[in-house]
């Protein structure tokens, strides 16, 4: 008898293996290392054991990944340990620190604040993470939210510069919406920007298409789909009180 905890691990595993597979990282029939034997010799030791990693993929079937290749795979694959082994937070991306309690001076809430520079870096050390600040603003609710300031005029009328934009993070590609504004960011790079998803000749979704507001003086240009690409869905705009 499988226990739940297994089967609740597995179920994100699939997860996780979808949203790998839309970001390029696994291509089933792939020659060049990104196939099904490929992944099976990362997480399982051995290239044979393709058929034991679709097992796991069956919901159907009683075979689950344990939590040693759980964790193989955070390893190689950059999947938040916290999501794949206790369900906590999201698959991959920025991980919103929780607010500090205790202090009541301070400022409190469920959104964080920070500089489009910090948000945009790789990695948050501790040192960044005890300047971020917290807010809250009627009507939007939940966890995983990030704010910053804009700059620049490529968004506008419907963006301004110097506004604050409140951000939720996205699973995937997928998730993407006509006429949404999505904060996409990538090896350090930020864009606030419409999105339209692009495909390639055999149907996979491999770049995206980043449009401006203010498309007569911004030209729309494109953007690679790959483990570094993070998604964030723009949820309010504030503006700059005069």
């Amino acid at each position: 008898m499988i226990r739940e905890d297994r089967r609740q691990l597995n179920e994100r595993f699939i997860k996780v293996f979808k949203l790998l597979e839309e970001r390029g990282e696994i291509i089933k029939n792939d020659r060049g290392g990104k196939g099904m034997g490929d992944f099976a010799e990362k997480i399982l030791g051995n290239r044979a054991y393709g058929h034991i990693v679709r097992a796991f993929l069956n919901p159907d079937d009683k075979r689950c990944i344990d939590y040693r290749h759980a964790r193989i795979l955070c390893h190689e694959y950059g999947v938040n340990e916290s999501y794949m082994i206790d369900g906590e937070g999201t698959p991959f991306g920025f991980d919103i620190p929780e607010p500090v309690t205790g202090n009541f001076e301070e400022m409190q809430g469920n959104i964080l604040y920070t500089t489009a520079e910090a948000f945009a870096g790789t990695t948050i050390g501790q040192e960044v993470r005890e300047e971020f600040k917290y807010f809250t603003i009627p009507g939007v609710e939940g966890n995983g939210l990030v704010s910053f300031n804009i700059k620049g005029r490529s968004m506008e009328p419907v963006i301004l510069n110097r506004d604050i934009v409140v951000c939720r993070g996205i699973e995937g590609i997928h998730e993407i919406k006509e006429n949404k504004i999505y904060a996409i960011k990538s090896n350090g790079e930020l864009w606030v920007k419409y999105v339209q998803r692009l495909s390639n000749d055999k149907g996979r979704v491999d770049r995206l298409k980043l449009i401006s507001a203010n498309h007569l003086e911004y030209d729309p240009f494109e953007v690679e789909v790959n483990e570094h690409l993070r998604l964030y869905q723009v949820v309010r705009r504030i503006s700059e009180l005069n």
